[in-house]
């Protein structure tokens, strides 16, 4: 009974840790404010260069760059995303040790035009 407790309870811990936001990273040289949309809320970050926003949208959201109401972004927890020269691109996880799946890079995914 006791370890069977014990190990709902890490199945518990390990199912809540597991849980990670997008990344948004600043390659540029400049600064950047980043508004993240989640449901009603919403929020402004200032994103100095290289500076990166860790753990936002567990539960998927829309960014905006410098209040940019026509050019969004939609993110999903997990997605690392950066800005280079204003634009907002898709970066696709390092996943050693498959070579049979080239990294991709490229614009964001779910952009959306107002």
């Amino acid at each position: 009974m006791v370890r069977a407790t014990a190990m709902a309870v890490i199945g518990i811990v390990l199912g809540v840790t597991a849980a990670h936001g997008a990344s948004i990273s600043n390659r540029d040289e400049r600064d950047y404010t980043v508004t993240i949309i989640e449901g009603e809320a919403k929020a402004d970050h200032a994103l100095k260069p290289s500076q990166t926003l860790s753990d936002v949208c567990l539960k998927g959201c829309t960014i905006r760059v410098n209040g940019n109401a026509d050019d969004e972004y939609r993110l999903t927890g997990g997605d690392v995303v950066s800005i280079e020269d204003g634009t907002v691109f898709y970066d696709a996880p390092e996943t050693p040790g498959d070579p049979a799946s080239p990294a991709v890079k490229g614009k964001a995914r779910g952009r959306t035009k107002g």
